[in-house]
């Protein structure tokens, strides 16, 4: 790409004073489309050092309402966030519908730094490339508009421009070792920034090269191409995405009208086996921290099978300083405003600690599937997305254990019953459960297609039998347990 780019020759001065002038105008007008067509826009501005990434995200934002923008510059990333998979950050600054965010530099300039200090090798360099491939598809089939351009300028340019800048005391603070560096190994850098963009470029998504030779014209070059690349996005807005054949390796398991229920305990055997359980469990959470692990643990199940009470059990045996329980809700308007995984990434373990999650992304395939809350396009879609979101987590070292939690529906009715006539569990149950058990059998189906397509071997699914509450808690025990300690051996 960078090797071999021409260039379309820079127009004559009245030219490109009225092109920009229209393109400054139309970008102005897309805003409020924009907004109506809740579409939002990603701008990556990638480049050279010196070459004018920030003073061009400046022009670019002129024409912004700034209600409407973010702009965030992704320095080197803090030791705090070096203990969440890598892609947290960026995912964190994803815009709301409608709204623009403006990166200066991201995740190109993260990777290929890594393997011009030799901080990456070549197998951990294709995992992140293939990281970003599914990253950036994810958001494109999700509905935004990924734009990315790369600030380009020659050898000779860069270092006229280093020398200019070092020889005024009011400006030499500008140029730092990176950039240097940059020009005396220009050749080098060229040699991994072209591959990075070959390795990145897709017609989704691609990578656009702007002539930085000219503030003014790499101003026009970027507008011209954001304003159109804005026009086919809404053009696109409506338009399915096609389904992709997974990928990924898959654990069988059975489906829940086949699981025996008639498990249960006794009350000593239950309070003989808590006891130790959660003793063995105290000391492997100690032993996590140190070895600083991250650990997911999801519930999913049949409203009133006992979820709160086997997460209560499991958490008795942690140190609050380690652990945190998410329960999750409908999603609130500004998370309802992105990409359906953010609350999720959002909500990630840093290193050592434990996130409990209490529903969980699999909404997506349940709940808004059966309720109308997205297209079937989305929820079909949603199954490969939610597994490429596990194997983030399982690459990074996260240990992933998720719970189906299985009750039959005379033990849900019972459970109902006990709550409504109960004056201190009232509070548990609300109109909302007994419509969901009117819809018992559409959710089962869902559920079953669920687990058989999102129950892989890094993060498979695991059916507590809970129709006896206390045999559930035992078995979660022994799971969280068991799966610990295959990694803090």
């Amino acid at each position: 790409m960078l090797k071999d780019v021409q260039f379309p020759e820079r127009p004559e001065e009245e030219e490109l004073k009225i092109r920009l002038k229209a393109a400054r105008e139309k970008l102005q007008a897309q805003q409020l489309r924009l907004k109506e067509h809740k579409t939002p826009v990603l701008v990556l501005v990638e480049g050279w050092g010196t070459a004018g990434k920030g003073s061009l995200i400046g022009e670019l934002i002129t024409n912004i309402d700034p209600r409407f923008f973010k702009v965030a510059s992704m320095t080197v990333p803090t030791e705090e966030e070096k203990r969440k998979p890598f892609l947290c950050r960026y995912f964190e600054k994803i815009p709301e519908a409608g709204k623009f965010a403006f990166l200066d530099s991201g995740w190109m300039d993260e990777i290929t730094e890594g393997v011009l200090n030799g901080e990456l090798n070549e197998k951990q360099y294709q995992m992140k490339i293939d990281s970003i491939r599914r990253f950036e598809r994810q958001l494109t089939d999700n509905g935004y508009l990924v734009m990315k351009f790369f600030c380009h300028i020659s050898k000779k340019e860069q270092k006229k421009r280093i020398e200019e800048l070092c020889s005024d005391i009011d400006t030499s603070w500008r140029i730092s070792d990176k950039d240097k560096w940059q020009n005396k190994h220009y050749e080098k850098c060229l040699s991994v920034f072209d591959r990075y963009m070959e390795d990145t470029n897709s017609s989704s998504d691609p990578w656009y090269l702007l002539d930085c030779k000219s503030k003014r014209w790499a101003e026009l070059q970027a507008l011209e191409t954001l304003t159109q690349g804005i026009e086919i996005a809404m053009q696109n807005a409506r338009l399915a995405v096609p389904l992709l054949q997974n990928t990924f390796p898959l654990k069988k398991l059975p489906k829940l009208s086949e699981i025996p229920l008639n498990k249960e305990l006794t009350d000593e055997k239950y309070k003989e086996e808590l006891d130790r359980l959660q003793a063995q469990l105290k000391e492997l959470h100690n032993r996590l921290y140190r070895k600083k692990v991250p650990v997911v643990i999801v519930y999913e199940g049949w409203d009133a099978a006992g979820k709160g009470g086997n997460i209560k059990r499991i958490t008795q045996a942690l140190d609050p300083r380690g652990f945190e329980v998410h329960p999750i809700a409908s999603p609130e308007p500004h998370e309802k405003a992105r990409h359906y995984l953010w609350r999720f990434w959002t909500r990630l373990p840093k290193t050592g600690h434990i996130a409990i999650f209490d529903r969980s992304w699999y909404g997506r395939v349940m709940v808004e599937r059966l309720e109308g809350f997205c297209s079937e396009n989305d929820w079909k879609r949603a199954y490969n997305e939610m597994n490429e979101f596990e194997k983030e987590l399982h690459d990074f070292g996260t240990v992933i254990i998720k719970f189906w939690v299985q009750i039959d529906k005379d033990t849900q009715l019972v459970r109902f019953e006990e709550r409504q006539n109960t004056k201190g569990k009232q509070w548990k149950i609300t109109e909302e459960d007994w419509r969901n058990r009117e819809k018992w059998d559409a959710y089962e189906v869902a559920v079953n297609e669920m687990l058989q397509k999102t129950s892989t071997t890094y993060a498979p699914w695991h059916i507590l039998e809970s129709v006896d509450k206390k045999y559930a808690r035992i078995k979660a025990l022994k799971i969280v347990i068991e799966e610990l300690e295959k990694v803090l051996k």
